[in-house]
């Protein structure tokens, strides 16, 4: 199993007029140092209006500031929103073979469609066609990429002619490609488009994942056409990570933090299903939204508490002895990849520095 770096980057109130300025600025140093301590990848998030929780609206500006700094590290979009009018095709094409070429064949190219009601809704978008501009906008990233001329004639996106979409990416055919999701079906459907898996096992413990790998397995094996000119099979989950010297002074690190986002997110993809029951009365591919909302108005997302994350082991965190033990099992589970959710809150930035050094110098090797 491989480690990597995983932003949404907070920005927790109060504001000043440096925090989001600090807030980057730390998140760079912080991927050089992971290159240093041997992470595969740095990814992070896109989302957009989500206060505190993420303020990474627009991270291929600090994926090029990271290629400029690094040499080996992999940099993965975790995800680029698809659906329209988030990302056009053609710009996503354009934009990742700009960031592969400048980084010398090192992008992994993660896609999502987006869960909560402030973005949906912010860029009104249909949620209900939501995977299948997903769908479409990939062909046409695809298709972008590895044809000399190419026209997009889809249901969303139209080009009226062929054009040279360029540049092209530097790895041949393409960039490795993921897809992100957070439900059941929407494991097995990654599996049946032949692309890596970003899954979520944020608050629940490693073990949740092997179901759901399950799934994604079974995809894979359905899988004749694949979204791709090849089929990744990867499967990477993200969770949250804090390694310090000793278990105490981990957990008193991230007490405040780890719960905040675990029900921060909750409430944010439970949103979903409060706006879509108002809107249109039905869920379709937002389902598992509904799950999620339930148990915030039952008051179950109040009782979350850090004493739960640490004891399930649906957290990363404590010395490395312990951390050590955690990713086994997320090993054992079956991931290829861990993306270490180094920040959630408002965990300083020393410790994440410190963290870091932690995960490279003992927790990192015991996995190579």
């Amino acid at each position: 199993m491989k480690f990597a770096l995983f932003y949404e980057i907070p920005v927790a109130r109060p504001w000043t007029d440096k925090s989001e300025y600090d807030a980057y600025k730390n998140t760079l140093e912080q991927a050089v140092l992971g290159e240093q301590a041997g992470f595969h990848s740095f990814w992070t998030v896109e989302h957009h209006f989500l206060e505190e929780y993420s303020h990474c609206s627009n991270p291929e500006i600090l994926y090029g500031a990271i290629a400029a700094r690094t040499s080996t590290m992999r940099i993965g979009y975790g995800v680029r929103l698809l659906p329209q009018p988030y990302n056009h095709p053609i710009r996503s094409a354009e934009s990742a073979a700009v960031l592969d070429l400048l980084s010398d064949g090192r992008v992994e190219f993660g896609t999502g469609r987006s869960s909560t009601r402030l973005e949906l809704e912010g860029f009104d978008i249909d949620p209900h066609a939501t995977r299948e501009m997903w769908s479409e906008a990939l062909e046409h990233i695809v298709n972008a990429w590895t044809n000399e001329y190419y026209q997009a004639d889809g249901k969303y996106w139209r080009m009226g002619a062929p054009r040279r979409v360029q540049p092209k990416p530097l790895q041949q055919p393409h960039p490795p490609i993921w897809g992100a999701t957070s439900s059941p079906d929407g494991h097995r459907e990654m599996g049946r488009h032949g692309v890596g898996l970003c899954s979520f096992t944020v608050g629940v413990p490693p073990e949740d994942l092997t179901h759901r790998l399950d799934l994604y397995r079974q995809g894979l094996s359905e899988c004749t056409e694949p979204a791709g000119k090849f089929v990744n099979d990867q499967a990477a989950t993200f969770t949250m990570v804090h390694c310090a010297p000793t278990d105490a002074e981990a957990f008193a690190d991230a007490e405040e933090s780890f719960p905040w986002y675990v029900k921060s997110g909750a409430r944010l993809i439970g949103s979903v299903a409060d706006w879509l029951e108002e809107k249109s009365g039905r869920l379709d591919t937002y389902a598992y939204t509904a799950e999620t909302a339930k148990h915030d108005k039952e008051g179950a997302l109040d009782h979350l508490n850090f004493e739960f994350l640490r004891d399930s082991g649906s957290a990363v965190v404590g010395g490395p002895e312990r951390c050590i033990e955690i990713a086994k099992r997320y090993e054992a589970a079956g991931c290829d990849l861990l993306l270490c959710l180094v920040n959630p809150y408002k965990i300083p930035h020393t410790k994440v520095m410190q963290s870091i050094e932690l995960l490279g110098e003992h927790v990192i090797p015991a996995f190579s």
